[in-house]
């Protein structure tokens, strides 16, 4: 199995910046696609911004520009960075990856627990 950990958050400025960090352990093989997502009550979760294994980053329109997502392959971690932030940006953000895991040829989703960021002056 593969354990997501996010830390990073809390209660930010508008017009602030956040740095969020997920690290992914357990018996790891691979990880193909690490991203980011969100979710506000009573709304489904959307996605903020992927990164493959090779680099590419995919944004969200209401973040590009301004959010950064970067990994550490050597240490199966991903990051995000969000500048200007927004009071539309509150919201709990889920680190999610697809991985192999040793003994298995299954590509699997896994999901963080979730670390709580909230917008407001």
């Amino acid at each position: 199995q593969v354990q997501l950990v996010e830390s990073g958050g809390g209660l930010l400025q508008p017009g602030g910046s956040l740095r969020l960090s997920c690290a992914a352990s357990g018996s790891i093989f691979s990880i193909n696609v690490m991203a980011w997502y969100r979710q506000t009550p009573g709304k489904k979760r959307e996605l903020v911004a992927t990164i493959n294994s090779d680099g590419t980053a995919n944004y969200r329109d209401s973040v590009k520009g301004r959010s950064t997502i970067s990994r550490d392959n050597a240490k199966n971690t991903v990051f995000l960075q969000m500048n200007s932030l927004k009071p539309e940006d509150t919201a709990i953000y889920y680190c999610y990856c697809a991985a192999v895991i040793y003994g298995s040829s299954a590509l699997r989703d896994y999901w963080g627990q979730g670390t709580q960021v909230t917008v407001s002056s």
